[in-house]
């Protein structure tokens, strides 16, 4: 997954049917196991545009989207935040949660 920007993320938000924002800490431990199923995740769906940001350098989005904690994942459709998972299942849980919205 590529590190996107704040502007990043809302230019791919815009851009895209569905767009996914995973958000994470670097010394969290579950944010680790989160990022080996989102890795997994984009390979099984290359149509929906992921990337990736630590939450601490895109603080105006923890703000903005009232994010409670990490790992956490931002779907939008037609650049609106429609879901936020803070719960990172599994992955076909995961892939379910963002195939619905395309």
């Amino acid at each position: 997954m590529k590190e996107w920007t704040t502007a990043e993320w809302e230019s791919n938000s815009q851009s895209a049917n569905i767009a996914a924002y995973y958000l994470y800490a670097p010394m969290c431990g579950t944010c680790q196991v989160a990022s080996k199923m989102m890795e997994v995740v984009e390979e099984l769906l290359p149509s929906v545009k992921i990337g990736q940001a630590n939450l601490n350098y895109v603080e105006n989005i923890a703000v903005d989207q009232q994010i409670e904690s990490v790992p956490c994942l931002l779907i939008a459709e037609n650049g609106q935040v429609r879901e936020k998972i803070y719960a990172f299942q599994s992955v076909p849980y995961l892939y379910d949660r963002l195939r619905k919205n395309i």
